[in-house]
This record gives C-alpha cells, structure tokens and sequence, in this order.
C-alpha cells in the first residue's frame, strides 16, 4: 500500500474510495483531515489518505505543498495521543502533484478526537461500537483482559497445591503478596479476588470463566484435513495445558533415524522439539484471551504443523517486524510463565525457533495473520523447500536418512505416526526388517496390541509383507522407493 505508484494511484482514483484509501481536498479543515487518519490508525491494517484531491476525484492545483504537509502532521498531533506518522510524501498523478499520508498498520494506541473514536469500515469512517472499542483497547494494550478481576471469581477459586507450587518455586512466603505483585489476583470491596491471569495459571477450572481456554490438538493422516485424524482437546491451567501438548507432540510426531558425519546413528523428531514447544508457549503467553469463542489450534499434517492463535498480533507488532519487536498482551502470564521455567529467555522465543529451524535442516516458518488470529506454519523434510534447506546445510549436520521418498511413495495412504516411523525406520539402507518387539522400543508407551494392528494393517495395505511365523515373524518393504 505505502509503494503505490503513480499509474495506481490514478486507478485507485478512478475506481473510488476504499477501506484502505482516502482523500480530501487540499482546503479541508484540520479536524476533517483529522478524523480520517484517526480512523485508518484505529483500524487493523494500513490506510493511504491523499490530499490534493477535488470532488471530482481528480488532482486539484496546490499553492504549497509544505503547507500541506505540516497541515496534516499537524491534525495528527490533535488526536488523543498525538499520531507520529512517516512524512508524507509527493506524488504525482496525471500531471499534477499531490500528498500521500500513510498511516502504518499495527499502531500501538487507539487514537481519539475530541472525545470521539472512530474507524474505517468499508468506505466510511464510523463510531467505534462500545464492544468494538474494549476489544481494541486489548489488542493495542491500552487495557489488559488478563488484569481484570474475573467476574464471580473468588480466592477459594484458585487451586492452593498450585499456589503452593508456584510460592515454592520463586522462594515466596506470601504467596497473596506475590500475587499481587503479578497482578494474578486484585483488591476489591476489602478482598482479594483473582484476575483473569491467576485463573488461567492457578484455577480449579479455568474455561468456569474463561470459556476459551483451550487448545485443540489434532495429527492428520494427510495434507489436509481428513476424516482420519487423532485429537486432543486439551484445558486446565496455561501450565498443565503446555504439558499436554509436549505429550500429544512426542505420541503424535514422526521420529527418524538420523545419521552425522561420523555416520553415529541417533534419534529425531521431524521438527526439533524445542521450537515446537517455543511457539505453543509463546501461543498461550501471548493469545488473546477477550476472545471467548475459540481457543488455539495445533494442527499437525504430513508436511507440516500449525499453530493458530485467537487475536491479532498485540500492539506495534506486525508480521514484518514479528522477529524484533518486543510487545507483551499478557505480562503477568508471561512473568508468571518465566517464573515456572517455561520461559527461559524473555523476549527471544522467535529468534530461537528460527535457529533452532535452520539447525534442524528446515525452511523458516511462516507468520500470518488474518482479522481474527494469527497463524504460525512450520515446515518439515515433506516439502520442497525443506529439500533445499536441507541441502543448503552444513554436511557435518544431522539430516534425516533417506526418509523423505518412501513417505512420498505412500502420502495418499493414510498412516498414523506408528506407521510412518515403520517406514522411517525401513528407509535407512541398513534396515531391512522391523520386528513387532522393534516397534514397540520405538513407541514404548503404546499398548502391545495396538503396535500389532498397526503392522497387520500395513500389511492389509500392501506396504509391508510378514514373513516368517509366530515369535520369530518380520516384517519387511513390498517395495522400495
């Protein structure tokens, strides 16, 4: 939007008004010019108003365009906080020259005029409904929800064997000091009741007030979403939720053979751990917790894993500045979550899902973000970039040994993660049999009849073929990739 040229804009003129593009004329009065930035600045994404613009939707002559330009620094410095925009610039439109003011997205306030809040909807720039105003408010950190006294909620709805804990682990004898100074539970009407952050860390039952407090887990057999699936809904505290999804993870996820450069054989996940577990913290810590009607999504497929967060990114940060701005929607949770050792170094979980990544041989993960949330996509060797991460490694590095072709060969058929590794573990050149008692080492938690139906039916599927009988039975490819 800021990079529109001079033959767009010129379409952009003839086609009209959008929810991303206005204009004035010259002779508008401050307040006018005012009310416009103010309402692209409480909106969510970047807004152009150009000034020099006649009612006929037409470049219109301009005595001094300095003038112009201090004019509409000047009206943003009128709302309520002042508006610091980039200086605006000139551009020139069928042979006549006008202003271009830019309004950046992810502005870290909600602006105001003379007590009116307005945005941009459509074409139009319209009163900010009381709903609207509060989300906004929370998403741009001008109000936290997680510092809000939970309604109905009392001090007996707090669990005390986690309160314990938590005192515990920071060395606190007053564990009601410590909450207040983490803004987990607040004076009111001469008692302490907790705030929406003690309840999601320290509640009996947290989603009682918090009906969003969840996090859906499901591992699909495809690319896509299919009928064949395994899912966890996962709740309870923010703590207990990030242990269940590393359970989920290490039940759910492929894990391979690989080889280093001294052909030492190891064991690894197909994404590193660590930086799975970096983004599901980083999804509770700092999701929008306002937004009742839906929870995070952890979605795992073939290629790759998403992650899904309820709310926009908070405050000034947006996608393009995702991996260096610092902005917390919830410090106290994040604190708190720092304090138990689930955050090891504030501020830097992005920077080291992105190292850990490029060390795990993976392209980088993708951030996106829609009006409703914030998607987080992280690759593994499945994709075509992948291969070409992989093959841009260092050779010295642990990579995935021949694993990538034969669960190409067999992508369509649906596989759960115990049938994907019997693959994996196949597709090393040293390995040309699986035992049943091999498969159970590799999943030593799954039920002795399970790991049997799963290697019946790849046989059932023409992807393996059983030979032998009874306790000296093995299981070996139909073919190769």
């Amino acid at each position: 939007m800021n990079n529109i040229k001079a033959d767009d804009l010129q379409a952009t003129l003839t086609s009209g008004r959008s929810a991303q593009v206005d204009w004035l004329s010259a002779s508008a009065e401050h307040a006018r010019i005012a009310e416009s930035l103010m309402s692209f600045a409480n909106a969510r994404r970047e807004g152009v108003l150009l000034l020099g613009v006649s009612a006929a939707n037409t470049a219109e002559p301009i005595d001094d365009f300095n003038a112009l330009i201090e004019k509409a620094l000047a009206a943003a410095l009128m709302l309520t906080p002042p508006l610091i925009l980039p200086y605006p610039t000139r551009e020139n439109v069928g042979g006549k020259t006008i202003v271009k003011v830019t309004v950046p997205a992810g502005m870290a306030n909600v602006h105001s005029l003379n007590g009116r809040y307005l945005i941009r909807e459509g074409v139009s720039n319209v009163p900010l409904a009381p709903s609207a105003m509060r989300q906004l408010l929370i998403e741009r950190g001008d109000i936290t929800y997680e510092a809000e006294i939970a309604r109905n909620a009392t001090r007996d709805d707090l669990d005390p064997e986690r309160l314990r804990h938590y005192a515990e682990s920071i060395r606190e004898s007053d564990i009601d000091a410590a909450l207040l100074k983490r803004a987990c539970v607040a004076k009111a009407d001469g008692a302490l009741r907790p705030t929406h952050a003690g309840i999601l860390l320290f509640g009996k039952d947290p989603r009682r007030f918090v009906r969003g407090a969840e996090i859906t887990a499901v591992r699909f057999a495809g690319d896509t979403m299919g009928d064949t699936f395994m899912r966890e809904d996962i709740t309870g505290t923010l703590p207990e939720q990030i242990r269940r999804v590393e359970t989920f993870l290490r039940d759910v996820l492929r894990k391979g053979v690989t080889l280093g450069g001294s052909m030492a054989r190891s064991e690894q996940y197909e994404y590193p751990l660590e930086a799975v577990r970096e983004l599901v913290v980083n999804a509770v810590a700092h999701r929008d917790y306002s937004i009742q009607g839906d929870g995070i999504r952890l979605y795992v497929f073939k290629d790759r894993m998403e992650i899904t967060s309820p709310g926009r990114l908070p405050g000034p940060v947006t996608v393009a500045n995702i991996k260096d701005e610092r902005f917390s929607r919830n410090p106290a949770i994040v604190q708190v979550l720092a304090d138990l050792r689930f955050i090891e170094r504030l501020g830097y979980g992005v920077d080291r899902v992105l190292e850990l990544t490029r060390q795990h041989g993976l392209p980088e993960p993708l951030f996106t973000e829609t009006d409703g949330g914030f998607k987080v996509t992280i690759f593994n060797a499945l994709t075509p970039a992948s291969a070409a991460a992989k093959a841009d490694a260092n050779a010295d590095k642990p990579v995935l040994a021949h694993t990538v072709d034969l669960l190409e060969l067999y992508r369509d058929v649906p596989l759960n993660p115990r049938q994907e590794s019997v693959l994996i573990h196949l597709s090393e050149p040293s390995n040309t049999r699986i035992t049943n008692s091999e498969l159970q080492r590799l999943h030593p938690d799954v039920h002795p009849e399970t790991i049997r139906r799963d290697l019946s039916d790849l046989v059932a599927k023409d992807i393996l073929s059983k030979m032998g009988e009874k306790r000296g039975s093995y299981y070996v490819l139909r073919k190769k990739a």
